[in-house]
Protein backbone atom coordinates (compact mmCIF):
# COMPACT_ATOMS: atom_id res chain seq x y z
CA UNK A 1 0.00 0.00 0.00
CA UNK A 2 1.15 3.33 -0.68
CA UNK A 3 -0.13 6.80 0.43
CA UNK A 4 -0.52 9.29 -2.01
CA UNK A 5 -2.35 11.63 -0.02
CA UNK A 6 -1.19 15.30 0.70
CA UNK A 7 -1.78 18.69 1.69
CA UNK A 8 -1.85 22.08 0.80
CA UNK A 9 -1.86 24.47 3.80
CA UNK A 10 -5.05 23.40 5.77
CA UNK A 11 -6.74 21.37 2.65
CA UNK A 12 -6.40 17.47 2.38
CA UNK A 13 -5.87 15.99 -0.73
CA UNK A 14 -6.31 12.08 -1.55
CA UNK A 15 -3.65 13.04 -4.22
CA UNK A 16 -1.96 15.24 -5.75
CA UNK A 17 -2.94 15.20 -8.93
CA UNK A 18 -5.51 18.05 -10.46
CA UNK A 19 -6.19 19.54 -13.56
CA UNK A 20 -4.83 23.04 -14.29
CA UNK A 21 -6.77 26.24 -14.88
CA UNK A 22 -8.28 26.57 -18.51
CA UNK A 23 -8.02 22.68 -19.78
CA UNK A 24 -10.68 21.31 -17.49
CA UNK A 25 -13.55 23.71 -17.69
CA UNK A 26 -15.62 23.76 -15.24
CA UNK A 27 -15.55 20.04 -14.69
CA UNK A 28 -18.93 18.68 -16.46
CA UNK A 29 -16.60 18.03 -19.04
CA UNK A 30 -14.10 15.84 -17.72
CA UNK A 31 -17.14 14.29 -15.87
CA UNK A 32 -18.20 12.80 -19.19
CA UNK A 33 -14.97 10.94 -19.78
CA UNK A 34 -13.70 9.49 -16.47
CA UNK A 35 -14.82 9.77 -12.88
CA UNK A 36 -13.85 13.00 -11.51
CA UNK A 37 -13.58 11.63 -7.79
CA UNK A 38 -10.12 10.34 -8.44
CA UNK A 39 -9.09 13.52 -8.77
CA UNK A 40 -7.10 14.97 -5.71
CA UNK A 41 -8.56 18.76 -6.37
CA UNK A 42 -10.29 20.70 -9.52
CA UNK A 43 -9.44 24.12 -10.05
CA UNK A 44 -12.00 25.66 -12.26
CA UNK A 45 -11.68 27.82 -15.43
CA UNK A 46 -10.21 31.08 -14.98
CA UNK A 47 -13.05 33.49 -13.80
CA UNK A 48 -13.29 37.35 -14.35
CA UNK A 49 -15.70 39.85 -12.90
CA UNK A 50 -17.57 40.09 -16.47
CA UNK A 51 -18.25 37.33 -19.38
CA UNK A 52 -15.46 37.57 -22.06
CA UNK A 53 -15.90 36.09 -25.02
CA UNK A 54 -11.68 35.77 -25.12
CA UNK A 55 -8.99 36.68 -28.40
CA UNK A 56 -10.06 36.07 -31.81
CA UNK A 57 -9.33 32.99 -33.93
CA UNK A 58 -6.59 31.30 -34.09
CA UNK A 59 -6.10 30.85 -30.52
CA UNK A 60 -4.31 27.30 -30.62
CA UNK A 61 -0.80 25.67 -32.25
CA UNK A 62 1.26 23.36 -32.05
CA UNK A 63 5.11 23.66 -31.40
CA UNK A 64 7.79 20.83 -30.74
CA UNK A 65 7.77 19.40 -27.65
CA UNK A 66 4.68 21.50 -26.67
CA UNK A 67 1.50 23.87 -27.45
CA UNK A 68 1.02 27.86 -27.51
CA UNK A 69 -2.58 28.89 -26.37
CA UNK A 70 -4.11 32.28 -26.51
CA UNK A 71 -7.28 31.57 -25.11
CA UNK A 72 -7.96 35.06 -23.69
CA UNK A 73 -9.73 34.57 -20.31
CA UNK A 74 -12.91 33.36 -22.02
CA UNK A 75 -15.85 33.42 -19.35
CA UNK A 76 -19.30 33.49 -18.09
CA UNK A 77 -18.35 36.16 -15.23
CA UNK A 78 -18.09 35.82 -11.64
CA UNK A 79 -21.74 35.55 -11.40
CA UNK A 80 -22.90 33.11 -13.57
CA UNK A 81 -19.96 31.10 -11.99
CA UNK A 82 -21.38 32.09 -8.58
CA UNK A 83 -24.96 30.86 -9.11
CA UNK A 84 -24.10 27.98 -12.08
CA UNK A 85 -20.96 26.31 -12.33
CA UNK A 86 -19.96 25.97 -9.15
CA UNK A 87 -23.27 24.16 -7.80
CA UNK A 88 -23.56 21.73 -10.96
CA UNK A 89 -19.65 21.09 -10.10
CA UNK A 90 -20.53 20.42 -6.30
CA UNK A 91 -23.12 17.84 -7.78
CA UNK A 92 -20.26 15.69 -9.28
CA UNK A 93 -17.30 16.49 -7.74
CA UNK A 94 -16.76 15.66 -3.46
CA UNK A 95 -13.13 16.65 -3.01
CA UNK A 96 -11.69 20.19 -2.93
CA UNK A 97 -13.15 23.00 -5.30
CA UNK A 98 -10.59 25.86 -6.09
CA UNK A 99 -11.84 28.49 -7.63
CA UNK A 100 -9.59 30.60 -10.31
CA UNK A 101 -9.43 33.88 -10.26
CA UNK A 102 -8.28 36.56 -12.76
CA UNK A 103 -9.08 40.03 -13.24
CA UNK A 104 -7.95 43.48 -15.13
CA UNK A 105 -7.30 45.83 -11.90
CA UNK A 106 -6.53 45.33 -8.09
CA UNK A 107 -10.22 45.98 -7.61
CA UNK A 108 -11.62 43.15 -10.29
CA UNK A 109 -9.84 40.55 -8.28
CA UNK A 110 -10.83 41.55 -4.73
CA UNK A 111 -14.18 41.71 -5.82
CA UNK A 112 -14.16 38.37 -7.86
CA UNK A 113 -12.49 36.42 -4.84
CA UNK A 114 -14.84 38.04 -2.47
CA UNK A 115 -18.36 37.08 -4.91
CA UNK A 116 -16.78 33.05 -5.42
CA UNK A 117 -15.94 32.66 -1.79
CA UNK A 118 -19.46 33.09 -1.09
CA UNK A 119 -19.83 29.50 -2.34
CA UNK A 120 -20.03 26.83 0.29
CA UNK A 121 -18.64 24.67 -2.45
CA UNK A 122 -14.91 26.25 -3.26
CA UNK A 123 -12.23 25.68 -0.87
CA UNK A 124 -9.57 27.97 -1.87
CA UNK A 125 -9.17 30.32 -4.61
CA UNK A 126 -6.32 30.49 -7.09
CA UNK A 127 -5.57 34.27 -8.03
CA UNK A 128 -4.07 34.13 -11.72
CA UNK A 129 -1.94 37.11 -11.97
CA UNK A 130 0.10 35.59 -14.59
CA UNK A 131 -1.99 34.75 -17.75
CA UNK A 132 0.30 36.31 -20.85
CA UNK A 133 -3.21 36.49 -23.02
CA UNK A 134 -4.57 39.81 -22.18
CA UNK A 135 -3.94 43.27 -22.70
CA UNK A 136 -4.29 45.31 -19.30
CA UNK A 137 -3.55 42.34 -16.86
CA UNK A 138 -3.00 38.81 -16.61
CA UNK A 139 0.98 38.62 -16.54
CA UNK A 140 1.84 42.42 -15.78
CA UNK A 141 0.28 41.87 -12.54
CA UNK A 142 2.59 38.64 -11.70
CA UNK A 143 6.43 40.43 -13.11
CA UNK A 144 6.09 43.06 -10.95
CA UNK A 145 6.74 42.18 -6.93
CA UNK A 146 4.78 45.31 -5.72
CA UNK A 147 1.95 45.09 -7.73
CA UNK A 148 1.97 41.51 -6.88
CA UNK A 149 1.85 42.25 -3.32
CA UNK A 150 -0.72 44.65 -3.54
CA UNK A 151 -3.45 42.10 -5.55
CA UNK A 152 -2.40 39.47 -2.50
CA UNK A 153 -3.25 42.15 0.11
CA UNK A 154 -6.45 42.95 -1.46
CA UNK A 155 -7.49 39.86 -2.07
CA UNK A 156 -6.28 38.38 1.36
CA UNK A 157 -8.40 41.30 2.66
CA UNK A 158 -11.63 39.75 0.87
CA UNK A 159 -11.69 36.22 1.62
CA UNK A 160 -11.00 34.29 4.85
CA UNK A 161 -10.91 31.41 2.54
CA UNK A 162 -6.70 29.93 1.26
CA UNK A 163 -5.84 31.71 -1.30
CA UNK A 164 -2.92 30.35 -3.57
CA UNK A 165 -0.86 32.98 -6.06
CA UNK A 166 -0.43 31.93 -9.45
CA UNK A 167 3.22 32.77 -10.45
CA UNK A 168 4.24 33.83 -13.67
CA UNK A 169 7.61 32.17 -15.18
CA UNK A 170 8.25 35.19 -17.59
CA UNK A 171 10.16 37.23 -14.80
CA UNK A 172 14.18 37.71 -14.03
CA UNK A 173 13.62 36.29 -10.18
CA UNK A 174 10.47 34.56 -9.30
CA UNK A 175 11.75 34.19 -5.76
CA UNK A 176 11.09 38.02 -5.65
CA UNK A 177 7.50 37.61 -6.98
CA UNK A 178 6.97 34.64 -4.47
CA UNK A 179 8.22 36.23 -1.40
CA UNK A 180 6.13 39.51 -1.93
CA UNK A 181 2.98 37.46 -2.51
CA UNK A 182 3.63 35.02 0.94
CA UNK A 183 4.37 38.60 2.63
CA UNK A 184 1.18 39.64 2.30
CA UNK A 185 -0.77 36.57 3.48
CA UNK A 186 -0.54 34.02 0.51
CA UNK A 187 -0.91 30.61 1.72
CA UNK A 188 0.42 29.01 -1.23
CA UNK A 189 1.89 29.43 -4.89
CA UNK A 190 0.83 27.59 -8.24
CA UNK A 191 3.74 27.60 -10.57
CA UNK A 192 4.57 28.15 -13.35
CA UNK A 193 2.24 29.50 -15.66
CA UNK A 194 2.82 29.37 -19.60
CA UNK A 195 5.96 30.72 -20.91
CA UNK A 196 5.47 33.65 -23.91
CA UNK A 197 6.08 32.73 -27.30
CA UNK A 198 5.25 32.55 -30.96
CA UNK A 199 5.18 30.81 -34.50
CA UNK A 200 4.70 32.13 -37.89
CA UNK A 201 2.23 31.08 -40.85
CA UNK A 202 5.13 30.59 -43.74
CA UNK A 203 3.21 31.75 -46.78
CA UNK A 204 1.59 34.49 -45.16
CA UNK A 205 4.91 35.65 -43.20
CA UNK A 206 2.30 36.42 -40.03
CA UNK A 207 2.30 34.91 -36.91
CA UNK A 208 -0.52 32.05 -36.98
CA UNK A 209 -2.22 32.97 -33.38
CA UNK A 210 -4.62 35.95 -34.40
CA UNK A 211 -3.08 37.04 -30.72
CA UNK A 212 0.33 37.42 -31.68
CA UNK A 213 1.53 35.66 -29.19
CA UNK A 214 0.60 32.92 -26.59
CA UNK A 215 1.36 30.95 -23.80
CA UNK A 216 3.96 28.48 -24.40
CA UNK A 217 3.25 24.62 -22.60
CA UNK A 218 3.99 21.35 -22.50
CA UNK A 219 7.09 18.99 -21.77
CA UNK A 220 8.95 21.65 -23.22
CA UNK A 221 8.84 23.89 -19.61
CA UNK A 222 8.85 21.24 -17.66
CA UNK A 223 13.13 21.85 -16.84
CA UNK A 224 11.72 25.35 -16.71
CA UNK A 225 9.12 24.82 -14.25
CA UNK A 226 10.95 21.86 -12.63
CA UNK A 227 14.03 24.53 -11.48
CA UNK A 228 11.67 27.38 -10.31
CA UNK A 229 9.53 25.19 -8.07
CA UNK A 230 12.91 24.16 -6.66
CA UNK A 231 14.28 27.92 -6.51
CA UNK A 232 10.83 29.15 -4.91
CA UNK A 233 10.51 26.32 -1.92
CA UNK A 234 14.09 27.07 -0.87
CA UNK A 235 12.46 30.81 -0.35
CA UNK A 236 9.15 30.53 0.95
CA UNK A 237 7.84 28.36 3.84
CA UNK A 238 4.42 27.80 1.83
CA UNK A 239 3.22 25.02 0.57
CA UNK A 240 3.63 25.00 -3.59
CA UNK A 241 1.32 23.67 -6.44
CA UNK A 242 3.79 22.68 -9.07
CA UNK A 243 2.55 22.75 -12.64
CA UNK A 244 4.35 23.11 -16.01
CA UNK A 245 4.67 19.85 -18.60
CA UNK A 246 3.59 17.43 -15.89
CA UNK A 247 2.75 14.25 -18.36
CA UNK A 248 3.59 11.34 -16.39
CA UNK A 249 3.87 9.63 -13.11
CA UNK A 250 7.63 9.75 -13.21
CA UNK A 251 7.37 13.89 -13.80
CA UNK A 252 4.50 14.09 -10.87
CA UNK A 253 7.75 12.41 -8.28
CA UNK A 254 9.90 14.70 -9.81
CA UNK A 255 8.14 17.72 -9.35
CA UNK A 256 7.58 17.04 -5.72
CA UNK A 257 10.88 15.91 -5.01
CA UNK A 258 11.86 19.82 -6.82
CA UNK A 259 9.72 20.97 -3.91
CA UNK A 260 5.69 20.73 -4.93
CA UNK A 261 3.18 19.62 -2.04
CA UNK A 262 0.98 18.52 -5.04
CA UNK A 263 0.52 19.32 -9.18
CA UNK A 264 -1.81 20.35 -12.13
CA UNK A 265 -1.84 18.73 -15.46
CA UNK A 266 -2.47 20.85 -18.50
CA UNK A 267 -1.71 20.21 -21.97
CA UNK A 268 -1.15 16.33 -21.30
CA UNK A 269 -4.99 16.70 -20.72
CA UNK A 270 -5.68 18.53 -23.77
CA UNK A 271 -3.41 15.51 -25.84
CA UNK A 272 -4.52 12.38 -24.28
CA UNK A 273 -7.79 13.12 -21.89
CA UNK A 274 -7.41 10.29 -19.95
CA UNK A 275 -4.16 11.48 -19.06
CA UNK A 276 -4.65 12.86 -15.31
CA UNK A 277 -5.96 9.04 -14.66
CA UNK A 278 -3.01 7.00 -16.34
CA UNK A 279 -1.25 9.34 -14.30
CA UNK A 280 -2.33 8.23 -10.88
CA UNK A 281 -2.88 4.68 -12.18
CA UNK A 282 0.86 4.49 -12.67
CA UNK A 283 1.88 6.69 -9.44
CA UNK A 284 1.65 3.34 -7.14
CA UNK A 285 3.98 1.37 -8.97
CA UNK A 286 6.59 4.19 -9.50
CA UNK A 287 6.41 5.17 -5.85
CA UNK A 288 7.16 1.33 -5.24
CA UNK A 289 9.93 1.32 -8.24
CA UNK A 290 12.02 4.10 -5.93
CA UNK A 291 11.21 2.07 -2.74
CA UNK A 292 9.07 5.39 -1.63
CA UNK A 293 5.81 4.17 0.79
CA UNK A 294 4.45 7.79 0.73
CA UNK A 295 4.26 11.10 -1.92
CA UNK A 296 5.02 13.33 1.65
CA UNK A 297 8.16 11.85 2.48
CA UNK A 298 9.60 12.58 -1.19
CA UNK A 299 8.49 16.75 -0.64
CA UNK A 300 11.85 18.73 -0.93
CA UNK A 301 13.87 15.25 -0.61
CA UNK A 302 16.30 17.17 -3.34
CA UNK A 303 17.24 20.24 -1.40
CA UNK A 304 20.13 20.74 0.84
CA UNK A 305 19.69 20.26 4.49
CA UNK A 306 19.93 23.80 5.28
CA UNK A 307 17.36 25.18 3.07
CA UNK A 308 14.82 21.97 3.36
CA UNK A 309 10.86 22.92 4.89
CA UNK A 310 8.59 20.89 5.97
CA UNK A 311 4.99 21.05 4.85
CA UNK A 312 3.16 17.97 5.89
CA UNK A 313 2.51 17.14 9.16
CA UNK A 314 3.16 13.82 9.05
CA UNK A 315 6.62 14.01 7.96
CA UNK A 316 7.24 16.85 10.50
CA UNK A 317 5.96 14.25 13.21
CA UNK A 318 8.32 11.72 12.46
CA UNK A 319 11.71 13.86 11.83
CA UNK A 320 10.45 15.23 15.57
CA UNK A 321 10.01 11.81 16.85
CA UNK A 322 6.37 13.35 18.16
CA UNK A 323 2.76 12.27 16.98
CA UNK A 324 0.55 14.25 14.71
CA UNK A 325 -2.25 15.61 16.63
CA UNK A 326 -3.00 18.10 14.36
CA UNK A 327 -4.50 17.78 10.38
CA UNK A 328 -2.83 21.73 9.77
CA UNK A 329 0.63 22.12 7.87
CA UNK A 330 3.09 22.71 9.68
CA UNK A 331 6.55 24.32 8.50
CA UNK A 332 9.57 23.50 10.01
CA UNK A 333 13.05 24.32 9.29
CA UNK A 334 15.60 21.26 9.93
Amino acid sequence: MVDLSTHIGSLVLQNPVMPASGTFGFGWEASKLYDINRLGAVVTKGTTRRARAGNQLPRVTDCPAGMLNAVGLENPGAEHVLSTELPFLGTLYGGPIIANVCGFSVDEYAYVAERLSQSPHVAALEINISCPNVEGGGMSFGTDAHIAAEITRAVRKATQKPIFLKLSPNVTDITEIARACEAEGADALTLINTLLGMRFDLQKRRPILANTTGGLSGPAIFPIALRMVYQVYQAVKIPIVGVGGISSARDVIEMMIAGASAVQIGSAALVNPAAVTDILDALPAELEAIRAGSLWELIGASQPPGNRFINHPAKTAVLAGTPVISRFVVRKEI
